[in-house]
């Protein structure tokens, strides 16, 4: 199978009524066949990005192409992408093989094509079973798989995906991410997941671009932005991590980088146990420096706190190893 979806964003942008910036100098190049997440809160740009990608959105300045295609002004339907909504918007009158049949039906598909084609998809996606039922008659997760089928029915490079597991409940949300993951191993096409999860990002992308109040504060591998936060915005974003001032700047450290001992009073990273978090495979001690009143998380091990049952009060002694430390910007 051919790899398709090489997908360049350049220096776009997104203005609304004039003066205000959805989305600010977008500049990106994602490889065919990549998984790429859109991280980052409410409002910083990212659907407004995905949307432009589509064609629902009019892009201000800059192209957007696909595989060497300006895209910026050719309807959604000729783009070669093709997205999935957060809501699924099924037709709630269609069988779910004639909701992923409907885009044939649409373009002239004969009957007996369009069907065997959206069965192939629905097999594709463990729905084949359930082909005659109505939307309504099915379970979220269920109804996410049929739109993925409607999307892919007309053979994508680029699918566009945007917050496709929020409506989803936590357990079900896990199993899907891994059935988005084996499908887009399959398929070889470009994935653009829009998310705010860090965890959801982490779990899926080769890359994932975060952005913050229309602008991208960093974009990398999941393991570059966990491990190597450009900014404090990233190192606090993506979590686990203590922001603090040193004397010679903004510093970061890892929430399981961050040791703990007993207090013997004759330390300088004093600190005292806020609150104690029991988390399953960790637990998450939250203190105060007593320095100059910084909080910190240490995450501990099971095992380790098992060692040491820190209660909120106590004193401790904070401590890690200078290779774990690195500055960011503020």
């Amino acid at each position: 199978m051919t790899t398709r979806g090489n997908l360049e964003l350049e220096h776009v942008w997104k203005r609304y009524d004039g003066d205000t910036v959805a989305v600010r100098d977008f500049h990106q190049r994602f490889e065919a066949g990549s998984y790429v997440c859109l991280l980052g809160p409410s409002g910083c740009g990212k659907t407004s990005t995905l949307r432009m990608i589509a064609g629902h959105e009019r892009i201000s300045d800059g192209q957007v192409r696909l595989d060497g295609t300006a895209l910026g002004s050719l309807p959604p339907a000729r783009r070669g992408t093709a997205m999935m909504f957060q809501n699924y918007a099924l037709f709630p009158h269609l069988s779910v093989v004639d909701n992923v049949a409907f885009s044939q039906r649409m373009r002239g598909v004969n009957a007996e094509l369009r069907t065997r084609k959206a069965m192939e998809l629905l097999e594709l996606v463990g729905m084949g079973e359930l082909a005659a039922r109505r939307p309504q008659q099915l379970s979220g997760g269920q109804q996410q798989r049929v739109a993925l089928a409607r999307a892919l029915i007309t053979e994508p490079c680029a699918l566009l995906l945007d917050e496709p597991l929020s409506a989803l409940d936590p357990f079900l949300r896990v199993r899907m991410r891994a059935e988005l993951a084996r499908l887009q191993r399959e398929l070889q096409i470009t994935f653009v997941h829009v998310t705010h999860s860090q965890e959801e990002a982490l779990a899926l992308a080769d890359r994932v671009v975060l952005m913050n109040e229309a602008v991208i504060e960093q974009s990398g591998t999941p393991f570059q932005l966990f491990n190597e936060p450009a900014t404090e915005f990233v190192a606090r974003f993506m979590g686990g991590h203590n922001v603090f001032d040193a004397p010679h700047g903004r510093m970061v450290v890892r929430t399981d980088r961050t040791r703990l001992a007993a207090d013997d009073g004759h330390v300088t990273q004093r600190a005292v146990v806020d609150s104690v978090e029991y988390l399953g495979r960790h637990v998450d001690v939250s203190l105060t420096r007593t320095s100059d009143g910084a909080a910190f998380v240490a995450s501990l091990t099971d095992r380790c706190y098992g060692d040491h049952p820190w209660k909120p009060g106590e004193h401790a002694r904070l401590d890690w190893s200078e290779h774990d430390v690195r500055p960011v910007a503020a």
